[in-house]
């Protein structure tokens, strides 16, 4: 589903990552782990296309994604990856269903297929009650699943997280990662997370240490 070799990324003179290769397959859970300053985010940042690398090559599902203009990348990214970080960054002037709706209405899918989809995912993750709710209404947990929604609703190749249960006591953190499985289990969904959360780590099928800009071990 990913691949990507002798990734690199400067800024200015910092080297953050160092010439990263890495595969993940068709319906895995990996995990990145490693110290602040390893270089997790920026590389999951880089495979995402939210940045860009210096040097090397991204494929998502047999599409090299590097080398695409800016408009291409674009509409591959709304279309193909689905993101959940660790703020929700949802839209507070909007119901938890218009949030989940948004990457869709970029797409442009009809309107009624498409709330019919958000309306399905918001009850997967137990919210069909709470589709109506701001985020202000909402619990850290549900406000958090709310983004897990928004970032399946253009059925995406993968979806990268980036310390998704950061801001989560650790029932909600919980929670999470039993959705994620749920997720992989009956969905086939493919998921790359950058963690600190142990527990989070140990669930995935695989797991990623990176340090200094490297990769240094995978398990």
């Amino acid at each position: 589903m990913l691949k990507a070799t002798n990734i690199t990324r400067n800024y200015n003179d910092l080297q953050v990552l160092k010439g990263v290769d890495i595969i993940v397959n068709k319906g895995e859970i990996v995990s990145i782990v490693g110290s602040s300053g390893a270089g997790k985010s920026t590389l999951l940042h880089i495979l995402g296309s939210l940045d860009k690398a210096n040097s090397g090559e991204i494929w998502i599902n047999n599409q090299r994604i590097d080398t695409l203009k800016e408009k291409e990348l674009a509409k591959f990214r709304n279309q193909h990856i689905g993101f959940v970080f660790q703020f929700h960054h949802l839209l507070p002037e909007f119901t938890a269903l218009e949030n989940v709706c948004i990457p869709g209405w970029i797409a442009g899918t009809n309107k009624n297929d498409l709330e019919q989809r958000a309306l399905e995912l918001l009850k997967i993750l137990g919210l069909q009650d709470r589709a109506s709710h701001k985020p202000s209404e909402l619990s850290g947990g549900e406000q958090q699943r709310v983004a897990v929604a928004r970032a399946l609703i253009n059925n995406p190749d993968i979806v990268f997280a980036d310390e998704p249960t950061g801001n989560l006591d650790s029932k909600h953190a919980q929670e999470l990662h039993e959705l994620f499985l749920h997720l992989q289990k009956t969905m086939g969904q493919t998921f790359l997370i950058v963690t600190h959360n142990e527990a989070l780590a140990k669930m995935s099928d695989r797991v990623v240490h990176m340090k200094d800009g490297y990769i240094v071990e995978a398990q």
